[in-house]
This record gives structure tokens, sequence and C-alpha cells, in this order.
């Protein structure tokens, strides 16, 4: 059963390359704070200092081949210090939380992608998050055929992740999937394709039925 800080409200925005999480995140910090809410944007890897660093050292091709695991370690610690650091603190504050990436990205990609065993990785993943999870995750979905061009016209260049084989992708891509499957309550799948104002609007609509709802807990 999630498990929800008790105040503010935690919404993460999940999916593969190229599917416009951080023009969309913009598009939805936007609105959120013309409603005259008090919100912070944010993003994993990369929310923290410590995590910025994390982030150079974990994407940047030059650093060659790293582990699986060591990998996936590097990741939670950037999730452990996010969550202590700024997450926590802003929910307590009763703010909105809008992140780009979070721990499902994590079972998508060191899990499914990497081929870990997801039992294995996602207890390591819940502790780093003193498992703190979204009231609201909204997957952006796309085919990876599709992210990764658009990816690259979008002039974010080929990182480490961004330059795994095609079938990487799709494991990525069908993990996010069974993860909104498995709880429909608290995802929503929007098809990622489209304008982007299209897009918007049905992530605006899910957000305010969460807002409407007192985020539910």
């Amino acid at each position: 059963m999630p498990t929800f800080s008790d105040t503010g409200l935690f919404l993460a925005l999940e999916g593969g390359e190229g599917g416009g999480k951080s023009t969309q995140g913009q598009l939805l910090v936007d609105w959120l704070m013309a409603e005259g809410r008090s919100v912070l944007a944010t993003r994993e890897p990369g929310g923290t200092p410590l995590g910025a660093r994390l982030r150079e050292l974990v994407l940047d091709r030059a650093t060659g081949d790293i582990a699986a695991r060591t990998e996936a370690l590097i990741y939670a610690a950037d999730k452990a210090e996010h969550v202590a650091s700024v997450i926590l603190p802003a929910l307590a504050e009763g703010q909105v939380v809008v992140c780009d990436r979070y721990v499902d990205s994590t079972l998508a990609y060191q899990g499914a992608g990497r081929q870990i065993e997801v039992a294995e990785l996602e207890p390591v993943a819940r502790w780093a998050t003193l498992d703190l999870r979204p009231h609201l995750t909204v997957v952006l979905d796309i085919d990876p055929e599709v992210g990764l061009v658009r990816a690259g016209r979008a002039g974010a260049g080929h990182d480490r992740i961004e330059s795994e084989p095609l079938e990487f992708h799709r494991r990525v891509r069908g993990h996010f999937l069974d993860l909104a499957a498995t709880d429909p309550e608290h995802y929503v799948v929007v098809a990622a394709d489209r304008p982007s104002d299209v897009v918007h609007a049905e992530i605006r609509a899910a957000v305010a039925a969460r807002l409407e709802a007192g985020a539910d807990r």
C-alpha cells in the first residue's frame, strides 16, 4: 500500500527518452502556480548539489562502463539525498512537488533495462527514499524509436543511457507500462506523441482531479 507524506502533494513525471518530461513539467508548474499553488520543480538525478555531481558522473559517456549494480547504487544515493534534503522539507511546508523522474525510473532503467531483478532492486530504492511514493505518477508514453529521435533532435545529445540499444529502451517502456497497470489509482498513462498542448491538457485534468480529491490518501 502506498505510503505518503502527511502534507503537500507529490507528483512525478516518468517515461522513456524524448517523451517531453521537461516541457510537460514546466507547463504543469506554470499552471499550478497560476492556480495559486506553491510549487517546487525538481528532478532526479541532479536535484541537489551532490546529485548534480552524481548525475554528471553517471550520465557522462566519458565515464565509460559502469557495472549495473554500481549504477543502481549511484542512483539510489542521489534519491536518498534528494528525498531527505529537498522533497520531504517541501512537502512538510505544504508545497506541490513536481519531480522529473523518481523511483520508477530506477526500476525501469536499472531493473528492466539493465536486467537486474526488480525484486532485488526495489527494496534498495524504497529504503533509500524512506518508502515515500508520489500521490500521482504521470507516465509519458512514447515509442522508443520515436522518442530517441526526438531526444537527439532536441539537442540533448546521446548520454550513456540514450546510447543504449533500442531493445534496452523497449524493456524500459514495457516496465513503465507494467507499473502503471498494477496501480491505476496512482498512475495515469499519457500518449506523448501528440502536440504538447494536448498532452498538457490531459495531464492537467488528471492533476486537477487529484487536487479536488484532496490527494486522497
